[in-house]
């Protein structure tokens, strides 16, 4: 029989595991399940295992609180499964996801999307080669199995994560070969304007400063003001090209590039569910429209933590409650004077966090030639399409989005456009002349993950219909 709860969390990261643990207090049957196989989310990945080793204390301070709020969660009597994946949701919030090569439905009355943030999507030339990789990823290895490049790396890009992950690496004994700051010139003129609100947070601006204190302290050479790179080689990364401000490019020996540009919401199961999204021109990303308690544009559904707009971890843990809070004023299980009650700090709270945001979207905004990649450049991994290929078909009249994946198959491939979506409605905006907000994403559609004819065929169709007719 298909399996009934409250509410089902899909993300175990600060959001998911904040509001499951605010549920279970109110009384609540919770299910949160998780791709990972333990919880944490990409910030905290492995803290349970790691928080305690050489390798938590060189994560830092920030990686290592993480322990205290997995602990929480275990004892908190969620059901947690683990090494699942989500691949379609259905309005009536029945969740289809598989396990250890099995697939099945459950119906929740509520469900809160937890499924956080992923790196801003930056095609240029040679990014598929061997031996590129992002910022992101590279934390992973380092996270979970100490894993540290042999030889010394470059890096690609700007924002805090590239500041972090470069003190990270030094401290584990790696070496940095160059950092080439993307970071467009006079960022600090551009701040300027959101000071007085930064120094709110004063703490976290000079966590920034501190790592930026252990780079020039280590000699790291940093070249700012870079506008464009490309990665060289033909079976794996051999060099590095750059383009200086002034316009001259050079050219460097390297075995490892990472780059990042930053961080954007992660916003494939709500627009798979047709959610409606606004475009926050900041960080030139969408995010779902929501109300104060994480409410999506359908009844029922919930969205917290960077998947609800980019904060940190601390604001998700807090943008968790809140919406956990909101789920059970909506199911009547706690009523709105003491609902209110309750998120008034935790909003408070969360104010304060955000406050430091605009200024590092000031700060560290995505290089503008970001998305115009040159034509040779593959923009869709998946299905080996070029910059060149998308600008061919966008002739062919006016095309959105979702006409350029039928021309080309474009975000057909195994990331469901995840890689592409954004790079592809860029190029159409430049085309068009148009802002990228008119041009649109991709319509989405299920199976939100890639699923194997067994697993599909494991699923009961015809007992999950009987037990949702029944109830």
């Amino acid at each position: 029989m298909i399996r009934e709860f409250d509410a089902v969390i899909v993300g175990a990261g600060p959001a998911g595991m904040s509001a499951a643990i605010r549920l279970r207090a109110l009384g609540r049957q919770v299910l949160v399940v998780d791709e990972q196989q333990a919880p944490g989310g990409q910030i905290w990945r492995a803290v349970e295992t790691v928080a305690a080793t050489p390798t938590g204390a060189l994560l830092g301070e920030e990686y290592r609180a993480g322990a205290k709020l997995a602990d929480a969660f275990r004892r908190s009597g969620a059901v947690y499964e683990p090494g699942t994946q989500v691949w379609q949701i259905e309005p009536d919030w029945h969740v289809y996801m598989s396990r250890d090569g099995k697939a099945e439905a459950v119906h929740a009355k509520q469900v809160l999307l937890a499924t956080g943030a992923q790196e801003r999507p930056m095609p240029f030339p040679g990014w598929t080669l061997p031996g590129v990789l992002t910022v992101g990823a590279a934390q992973i290895l380092l996270k979970t199995s100490r894993q540290v490049p042999a030889q010394p790396v470059w890096v690609a890009g700007s924002g805090p994560l590239v500041l972090l992950y470069m003190a990270q690496l030094l401290r584990a004994g790696g070496k940095i070969a160059g950092w080439l700051d993307t970071a467009p010139a006079g960022a600090w003129r551009r701040a300027l304007p959101y000071l007085g609100d930064a120094l709110a947070r004063a703490g976290e601006i000079n966590k920034g400063l501190k790592w930026m204190r252990e780079l020039r302290g280590a000699g790291v050479r940093r070249i700012k003001g870079v506008r464009e790179f490309r990665a060289l080689g033909e079976d794996c990364l051999r060099q590095i090209e750059y383009t200086l401000p002034g316009g001259g490019t050079q050219r460097a020996d390297a075995q490892v590039l990472l780059v990042h540009e930053g961080v954007i919401p992660s916003i494939h199961m709500t627009r798979a569910l047709e959610c409606e999204h606004a475009w926050n021109a900041q960080q030139a990303s969408y995010a779902p429209v929501l109300d104060a308690w994480g409410r999506a544009s359908h009844a029922g559904l919930y969205v917290a933590g960077d998947g609800a707009g980019i904060g940190g971890a601390t604001a998700a843990c807090a943008r968790g409650e809140i919406a956990a809070l909101g789920m059970a004023l909506d199911a009547g299980a706690l009523d709105r004077t003491h609902a209110e009650t309750a998120a008034a700090p935790l909003r408070a709270d969360l104010a304060g966090m955000l406050r430091l945001r605009p200024m590092l979207d000031a700060l560290y905004p995505p290089r503008p030639n970001i998305a115009s990649p040159a034509d040779d450049t593959i923009v869709c991994r998946c299905e080996e399409l070029t910059a060149g290929d998308i600008r061919k078909a966008a002739d062919l009249g006016q095309p959105g989005p979702n006409q350029i994946k039928s021309f080309t198959r474009a975000g057909m491939g195994p990331c469901q456009g995840r890689q592409c979506g954004y790079t592809i409605a860029n190029i159409l905006a430049e085309k068009q002349q148009r802002p990228v907000a008119e041009v649109g994403f991709y319509r989405i559609r299920p199976p939100l993950k890639p699923l194997t004819l067994g697993e599909l065929a494991s699923l009961d169709l015809e007992e999950d219909v009987k037990g949702a007719a029944s109830k």
